[in-house]
């Protein structure tokens, strides 16, 4: 409601201001005020042809075609200043304001045609070889532009551009951490269509362009939080489903600590004692909305409605086993009574990496276990058991979680748009902080009762879909297991193809040229 409050203010200024100008070229000032019309009378004004304001309604498109004909309105008034287009494209009622109000600004024609009349009589006094003509043409031609000027506006635009299509359609992601291996490799850079799962439009308005939240060097944000806008999202070209990878905004990334190397969510530090005394008193403490917090990318397994239970280590939605990515990967200690593993016959199956400082901990998945076995029968391949208690996992509550473990978790409820669930000591745990946080709610408890925005509450109807999220690499992997839902306002995009990869210690140490094009939809 608020972007769309935003636009109706500022479509009626710029209609209120128009009016003036129309009046100036001897246009109905009252069709500045008509939806449609106004905007063809603009085309008109410039130069262009009514059927040019259609664009108008080409969503994406149309910024870029109002931006042109912002600027082409002004210099048709006389004004051919850097500051002005600058005005006409970012704040287009105070420059028509302006025009309106100075008696001087004179509607002097229409600029796109005068602009291409001028040239193509520049081009004829070039070719005929009329160079007194031609340099006369130059030393008084308005559309002219100094060298700075041209790399200014040049760079401008290609900012200008880069950061739109980053904003709304593409965005480039490099996989940071190992929990999608060995699907998605650290090192490997992504292309994320932002448009897949509906483009969400900006909700901090004042960033340095290119930049997601932090300042290189610096160790600052890169955004100011206020003024803000809410959560709007277009029509989807698909919608997110099981087994999709995503990319999305930390759920509990509101909060956090930026640290050298990593970020800790306040919560992260509350449940960890031994972060507790550490981080707080180094680091400040930073607050993010929701588009700035921290970018993570893993696996829809859970879509809105689901029921979710791990049963040693195999994933049940709805209780059915759910399909396994193919590289899923799990910590497995491989030991030899005999002679020692050749590790020329592990990196030959692609096994090159050892989990953390261990000697004899790998990440493996199914082929690469069987094949290890098939090298020796002295070989033992044994996967790494998980033992309760883990208070590490969600919903953190010792009552609720007991037994549960990693590769032993749930049953858990994923909350879908207009489910309603009751409010009891047992649905709190899960729920309290998507009604709280997610959805914007004062939930509180007193005496056994459960108070919703400051009314008695039986029960609770959720306004958005949730998901729940696990990378591959399942045993490294800080996933919804350990956090929870992931809300629909969250979802920023799907990785579409890797367009480079490089080594996890740096590009000096290799490319991985068979990755480049690959496709990122790997399941």
């Amino acid at each position: 409601m608020t972007i769309l409050i935003a636009l109706l203010v500022f479509y009626f200024a710029t209609s209120f201001t128009l009016a003036k100008l129309f009046e100036k070229a001897g246009v109905d000032k009252n069709k500045a005020y008509i939806p449609g019309i106004n905007f063809i009378e603009w085309a008109k004004l410039i130069g262009r042809k009514p059927i040019y304001a259609l664009w108008l309604l080409v969503p994406i498109v149309n910024i870029f075609i109002y931006a042109g004909m912002a600027v082409d309105m002004v210099r048709s008034f006389g004004r051919f200043s850097f500051w002005d287009s600058f005005l006409a494209v970012i704040a287009t009622p105070i420059i028509f304001a302006s025009i309106g109000k100075n008696t001087q600004d004179k509607y002097r024609g229409p600029n796109y045609t005068m602009e291409k009349e001028y040239k193509a009589e520049m081009d004829a006094a070039r070719k005929a070889g009329d160079k007194a003509k031609y340099q006369k043409l130059l030393r008084t031609s308005p559309y002219e532009k100094n060298a700075a000027r041209e790399w200014a506006e040049s760079i401008i635009f290609a900012v200008f551009a880069a950061a739109f299509i980053r904003m709304f359609l593409i965005e480039a992601y490099v996989i940071p951490t190992p929990s999608m291996e060995g699907s998605l490799l650290v090192g490997d850079y992504l292309f994320v269509s932002k448009a897949h799962y509906g483009i969400r439009t900006p909700m901090t308005v004042l960033q340095i362009p290119l930049l997601h939240n932090r300042i290189p060097f610096l160790n600052r944000e890169s955004y100011l939080t206020h003024p803000s806008l809410g959560y709007h999202r277009l029509k989807p070209i698909e919608k997110v489903g099981r087994n999709m990878p995503v990319v999305f905004n930390y759920p509990e990334g509101d909060s956090v600590y930026v640290v050298p190397g990593r970020t800790f969510s306040i919560y992260d530090v509350r449940r960890n004692p031994k972060y507790l005394g550490a981080v707080p008193s180094r680091y400040p403490l930073t607050v993010r909305p929701i588009d700035k917090e921290d970018h993570y990318i893993k696996r829809c397994i859970g879509i809105p409605g689901d029921t979710l239970q791990i049963k040693e280590r195999q994933v049940y939605i709805n209780g059915v086993a759910a399909k396994n990515p193919k590289k899923m990967q799990f910590n497995y200690k491989v030991v030899s009574v005999g002679a020692p593993i050749s590790p020329k016959a592990l990196a030959a199956m692609g096994v090159t990496k050892k989990v953390g400082n261990s000697d004899n901990m790998y990440a493996l998945n199914a082929e690469q276990v069987e094949k290890i076995k098939s090298l020796s029968p002295d070989i033992m391949v044994e996967v790494q058991t998980t033992n309760p208690p883990n208070m590490g996992l969600f919903p953190h509550d010792p009552k609720i979680m007991q037994n549960w473990t990693i590769d032993n978790y749930g049953p858990v409820v994923i909350p879908r748009k207009g489910m309603t669930i009751p409010l009891n000591g047992f649905t709190f745990p899960f729920y309290q902080r998507a009604i709280r946080v997610y959805e914007g709610n004062k939930l509180d408890v007193k005496n056994g009762k459960y108070y919703l925005n400051g009314k008695e509450a039986q029960n609770y109807t959720f306004k958005m879909d949730y998901y729940w999220m696990m990378g591959d690499n399942r045993h490294q992997s800080e996933d919804s297991r350990f956090w929870g839902f992931v809300p629909e306002d969250h979802i920023v995009g799907k990785p579409l193809f890797i367009w480079m990869s490089v080594e996890k210690e740096g590009p000096n140490k290799g490319i991985r040229w068979s990755r480049v094009f690959k496709s990122a939809s790997i399941f």
